[in-house]
């Protein structure tokens, strides 16, 4: 099958789950201490997908309320069913267009999602919008191009064997995940106190499997890549992929996942 016109595929919660959702609640956690909102804030989690981020503000951020906005009605529908706290609430809606009064919320937040967005500095300066004065706006992506070293291993893997798979790898279509970037962004949107840090996690799979099945799942454009080989050409990316990484003696892989966070105040 052509690789020509593939996209990332984000519609099923179950899917999305064990390929991203177990790192990214890690990621979350981290953001969450970082960030040190005061207890009782007011969150908005743009672009909310399965609900990573959102379940995590409610564990650790004390909040008083927080929404979660996502354009896929699918994780929404996830996200509501799994999540079950009076705090929250999920509103189907588009991030360049955020309906919210502005000087809404003490903290408006996006996870792993402002570059998927069509227009990011449009997206941030709406979250600024929404912000009080006072209020806190951040966010944070994969570092795709860098120590994002479980997809870093695919896309390598994948492009030895056919270059013209380069254009498909999120470390090249994703220009703005990286510290000087994401400063920019927010610097333009005129926050203030604008600040950048990464976000290291380890990362342990049990066997190769445990590592290569979500993928299956085809979630995301490594996902949807993957399914659209041919069945012999899947194995061979599989091996190719098995061969790059640094499996120990029993079987098992650790290696670095790494997100960049930044936030601004108004």
């Amino acid at each position: 099958m052509s690789n020509n016109g593939i996209k990332g595929v984000w519609a099923s919660g179950e899917s999305y789950d064990p390929y991203m959702g177990r790192w990214s609640r890690l990621i979350a956690a981290d953001f969450i201490r970082w960030l040190d909102a005061p207890h009782g804030s007011r969150w908005l989690d743009v672009g909310c997908g399965t609900g990573a981020l959102s379940q995590t503000i409610l564990e650790a951020g004390f909040p008083k309320e927080v929404v979660g906005i996502d354009v896929s009605p699918n994780y929404l529908e996830y996200s509501s069913h799994k999540i079950i706290d009076g705090r929250i609430s999920f509103v189907e809606g588009d991030a360049h267009k955020l309906s919210e009064l502005s000087d809404r919320y003490d903290v408006v937040v996006s996870g792993l999602a402002l570059n998927f967005m069509a227009e990011p500095p449009r997206a941030v300066s709406e979250m600024a919008r929404v912000t009080r004065a006072g209020g806190k706006v951040a966010a944070y992506v994969w570092d795709y191009a860098g120590q994002m070293q479980l997809l870093r291993y695919f896309w390598d893997a994948a492009i030895a064997l056919n270059p013209e798979v380069r254009k498909l790898d999120e470390g090249q279509r994703s220009p703005i995940c990286n510290p000087a970037s994401l400063m920019s962004l927010f610097k333009d949107a005129g926050l203030e106190n604008v600040a950048s840090r990464p976000i290291d996690i380890p990362a342990h799979f049990p066997n190769f499997d445990d590592y290569w099945s979500p993928f299956l799942g085809g979630q995301g454009t490594v996902g949807s890549y993957a399914m659209s080989l041919s069945e012999e050409a899947r194995h061979e990316l599989r091996a190719a992929i098995r061969a790059r990484m640094p499996v120990e003696a029993d079987g098992s892989i650790r290696m670095l996942i790494r997100a960049w966070a930044v936030k601004g105040s108004l």
